[in-house]
């Protein structure tokens, strides 16, 4: 009985300095440059968000946090390197719904997201919008629908990569309106948007803050945004479910992840320090500008939803499949 006592005792202060231990490295964190992967090419939403909240987070933690493009294989190959990568808070994912509907879209991944990473903090949401080049002789998204229902599999849309929420947004519209659109999958969104801008591809869907400037520009057309409400940016734009597609909602949402096994007092102070960054006046305005709007979650809470929008696109996916 004294041995067990004893062995019971030593678990004990093992595990008292295991906490200490991680305390410590709570409170020194960060020591040195932290890495935000971004599996996203420059210019998109993600790339866009990483860069401003690791400008505050160096600011307001004391070390640089160095965005680093890491794109190829729908987000999957920036998403492995940080699976891959030690589990000390170092090494960070900037990751959207793209990570999520590849659970169940990218079966060959060499990773799963919820084992082999951990949720550190949710970022912001924004519609998506619908949008054509100025050539497509389409003024209306009933109009679009009904050229691509005369000229089944002759019109193309435009997405950064298969599994991307543009993608998605597309193949479920696709579902939803019954027409038949050629799906051209490009290395990043910015590459996608060039495409639809210069004419390559009929139509596109993204993300508002990302092609509100195209549209404002007449690059492009602008049909419907995805909501279940009208974009502020873009407010005299209706709704896909407005212009007749009954039910109809797609959005980006992006946040952050870090290697499964990171100390939990990192990825709370790591929470925290992003919590008080999206609460800022100057990023709340400029996001509201932008079309996107501030989620913030606890690693616990963001975990939770993680998990419900993998079951949500794996079931999306199962109905695109049927309509195959």
């Amino acid at each position: 009985m004294a041995g067990f006592r004893c062995a019971l005792m030593c678990v004990a202060a093992l595990l008292t300095v295991s906490m200490s231990g991680s305390r410590a490295d709570a409170e020194d964190y960060p020591a040195r440059p932290v890495r935000i992967i971004v599996p996203f090419g420059p210019g998109g939403p993600a790339d866009v968000v990483a860069r401003q909240i690791g400008s505050i987070l160096q600011e307001s933690l004391g070390q640089p946090f160095v965005v680093e493009n890491r794109t190829g294989a729908g987000g999957v190959i920036g998403t492995l390197e940080v699976a891959k990568a030690p589990a000390d808070g170092y090494t960070l994912l900037m990751m959207s719904n793209t990570q999520t509907a590849n659970e169940s879209l990218v079966p060959q991944r060499k990773y799963e997201l919820m084992r082999d990473l951990v949720p550190v903090a949710s970022l912001n949401t924004s519609d998506l919008v619908i949008v054509v080049h100025p050539a497509v002789p389409a003024t209306t998204l009933q109009e679009f629908i009904a050229l691509a229902k005369a000229e089944p599999g002759k019109l193309n849309y435009a997405s950064s990569g298969q599994g991307t929420p543009y993608h998605m947004a597309g193949e479920l519209f696709k579902a939803m309106a019954g027409i038949n659109v050629v799906h051209v999958p490009y290395r990043n969104s910015g590459e996608a948007r060039s495409g639809v801008i210069g004419g390559q591809v009929q139509m596109m869907i993204d993300a508002v803050p990302a092609m509100a400037p195209n549209v404002a520009e007449n690059q492009v057309r602008a049909l419907a945004t995805t909501g279940k409400t009208r974009s502020a940016v873009l407010p005299n734009i209706p709704t896909v479910i407005e212009a007749g597609v009954s039910g109809y909602e797609a959005t980006i949402w992006l946040g952050l992840m870090a290697p499964a096994g990171t100390p939990k007092p990192i990825i709370d102070k790591l929470n925290m320090a992003v919590i008080a960054a999206i609460k800022r006046p100057e990023v709340a305005k400029l996001w509201a500008e932008q079309g996107a709007v501030p989620m913030t979650m606890t690693p616990e809470a963001f975990d939770t939803f993680l998990r419900a929008d993998i079951v949500k696109w794996a079931d999306v996916v199962k109905r695109l499949d049927k309509t195959e």
